[in-house]
Parts: C-alpha cells; structure tokens; sequence
C-alpha cells in the first residue's frame, strides 16, 4: 500500500504558497499605480496584473487537480516569479 496524498490539503498548501508569492508583488505595483496616477497616464495594465495575481488562487485547475505534479503545473513565473 503506497502513500495517499490528501489533495484538498495539497490545493490548500499551493493555495497560500501562491498567495505568499503575490504578496511581494503588489507593493512594486501599487508605486507604479500612484506613479502613473500623478502623471495622468493608464493604469489599465497595472490594474489588470493586480487582478491577476487577485484571482490566481481561485483558479479552477487548482481545484480539478488531482496530483501533486498537476497542481506543480498550475504557475504563472511571468506573474509569480520563480516557485
């Protein structure tokens, strides 16, 4: 008999190791809102990357994982950085 892995624990852990990762990200984001802000110019991009990061722990193929390998597949580095 080999080992079981609860994967509602694992969707959890991967759940708060992503939100870890964001976290570092929204200041750099937030100084380039008020930046942009000041000087009249779009914040569409920056808006839409904080919502993003936001939404990405509520991303349906985390739930529908059902292996560790695919939950390891569910990462964005462009958005995240590296695991």
């Amino acid at each position: 008999m080999g080992i079981k892995i609860n994967m509602e624990k694992a969707r959890d852990i991967w759940r708060n190791k992503i939100r870890f990762k964001r976290a570092s990200k929204f200041a750099p984001l937030d100084a380039a809102w008020y930046k942009a802000t000041e000087v009249g110019e779009d914040t569409s991009d920056i808006v839409a990357k904080k919502q993003a990061l936001r939404d990405f722990p509520s991303r349906p193929e985390i739930e529908a994982a059902e292996t560790i390998e695919e939950l390891r597949e569910i990462w964005d580095s462009d958005l995240l950085g590296d695991k």
